[in-house]
């Protein structure tokens, strides 16, 4: 503007919303909260003054209405903005009240609204109806719900579980690692790669002990018997071997598959192994005679995760087209179907102590109980990703990964997810090599192994270190659970 002189204002540092708020929630809490990380004490006065300012807002336009004057029609003009049924509180101490059991000073708590139509007021034909003292009161829509009492959610609180960390980084492998199993007296572990061959490691050291090789494509599925000196593996090549380990060679092949076996699971008290495959069959075999017992059929779509418990249903197979079946092994019938999937389940794992097993697609990762297969809820988070590996311990804490390396640890209990880290590939991998296929855990829980693209093993533990101070738990409880 002419006449005023104009000064060069002083250059601001922009900031973002973000930074902003956060500064202005930490200045908040230096200022209010008595010590940090925990909530102030509840102040009782001031509990008494919001209860009387949400009374007031409450209930400010109720007035008394005395029972023995006529009742008083409503302005007809105002047809729309009907009543639905007025709350009536009995009155203050020493109204009279009459033979009916009505109080004579009778609170109207504010009318809502009622749909068109619907014309007629409290109970015709009876001295006792009650009437809005004014029409004004018709166009206010008073709620009780503010003197109610919150209910805390009844979700359940996750447990705290220390994070864990990756601790070595086993190569060896000349492809994609596809499966792992353990030795029952945890002194090595078992992996099989596309590179054709089933390495041999040494659990405390992660010292290569052994190769096998006789696969002519990649090893889907490897599993040790707890109750033989056997090792079982199948691959792409239609091929599923039984492998004696004080010789180190196959003694048994099971021939039958029309396809690649993607899956493979011993049962824990019969000498029976299951197999699944791109044939959409899973098929039951005799360990010693190497006769097919069953072809499992029913699915539409590539069988691709298994397991097996010592009763009923023994067998759980799931698929490509979507669905879990579970199967009665006398018959070789299927028991249950569950559709709750939207997408492949190419993930499953039986919790170690409880009746009840977690299912992985990348819709959704759910919970189910047994032995009937009810669907328990959904994990509170979505990985959003194809989920080809998970397990669980005894502990309750859950493994997911990824096809994008994403490796989410969960509680079993409540559905959270309290840690979400990323995998890292090993130098001179590509960033698409970072996928997990294969995860299991020790036989004490306390190691994880995860098979990955970039060609190596991973070995994880949890961190000594941490404690519910330093990895506090931020858990949310779910204001709605979606059922499917």
């Amino acid at each position: 503007m002419p006449g005023t002189t104009t000064t060069e204002a002083e250059s601001i540092e922009p900031q973002s919303l973000k930074k902003l708020s956060i500064k202005s929630l930490k200045r908040a809490l230096d200022l209010f909260s008595p010590v940090h990380s925990q909530f102030p004490p509840p102040d009782p006065e001031a509990k008494k003054i919001r209860l009387s300012h949400k009374m007031k807002v409450a209930f400010g336009g109720v007035e008394p209405v005395t029972v023995s004057q006529p009742p008083r029609q409503p302005d007809r003009s105002n047809e729309h903005t009907g009543t639905s049924s007025a709350l009536a509180l009995p009155g203050p101490k020493g109204s009279k009240s009459t033979g009916k059991g009505v109080t004579e000073n009778a609170l109207v708590v504010g009318p809502t609204l009622q749909p068109k139509g619907l014309n007629s007021i409290g109970t015709s034909g009876k001295s006792t109806t009650i009437i809005p003292a004014s029409v004004s009161s018709y166009e206010r829509n008073f709620s009780t719900s503010a003197l109610m009492e919150r209910i805390p959610s009844r979700w359940p609180r996750p447990e705290w579980h220390a994070p864990w960390k990756n601790y070595r980084v086993i190569q060896g492998h000349l492809g994609w690692v596809r499966s792992v199993a353990f030795d029952p007296s945890n002194e090595w572990f078992c992996t099989g790669s596309a590179d054709r061959t089933i390495k041999i490691w040494d659990v405390a050291t992660g010292v290569l002990k052994l190769t096998l090789t006789g696969h002519i494509e990649q090893v889907r599925g490897l599993a040790v018997s707890n109750r033989h000196t056997y090792m079982f593996s199948a691959g792409d090549d239609k091929q599923v071997k039984c492998w004696d380990l004080e010789q180190n060679k196959v003694i048994r092949s099971y021939h039958g598959h029309l396809s690649g076996v993607y899956c493979l699971a011993l049962h824990p008290t019969l000498d029976v192994l299951l197999t699944g495959g791109r044939d959409s069959v899973c098929r039951v075999w005799d360990i010693r005679t190497k006769m097919q017992i069953f072809a499992l059929t029913g699915h539409d779509n590539t069988v691709c995760s298994v397991f097996t418990r010592p009763t009923d249903p023994q067998v759980v197979t799931g698929s490509h087209d979507t669905t879990i079946k579970f199967w009665d092994l006398r018959y070789g019938k299927t028991m249950t179907t569950l559709t709750h999937h939207k997408k492949s389940v190419r993930a499953m794992t039986l919790h170690p102590k409880e009746n009840a097993f977690a299912s992985a697609s990348a819709d959704n990762t759910k919970k189910f109980s047994l032995p009937k297969g009810e669907f328990c809820h959904n994990m509170l988070s979505q990985q959003k990703t194809i989920i080809n590996a998970m397990a669980v311990n005894e502990d309750g804490v859950m493994v997911t990964g990824g096809d994008n390396g994403s490796i989410w640890f969960w509680d079993w209990k409540s559905g959270h997810s309290f840690q979400q880290s990323e995998t890292i590939v090993q130098p001179g991998s590509l960033e698409s090599e970072a996928g997990i296929y294969a995860a299991c855990y020790d036989q004490t829980g306390s190691r994880l192994v995860t098979c990955e693209a970039d060609k190596t093993i991973k070995m994880w533990k949890e961190d000594e270190n941490a404690t519910p101070e330093t990895h506090p738990v931020n858990f949310k409880p779910p204001k709605e659970i979606r059922r499917f």
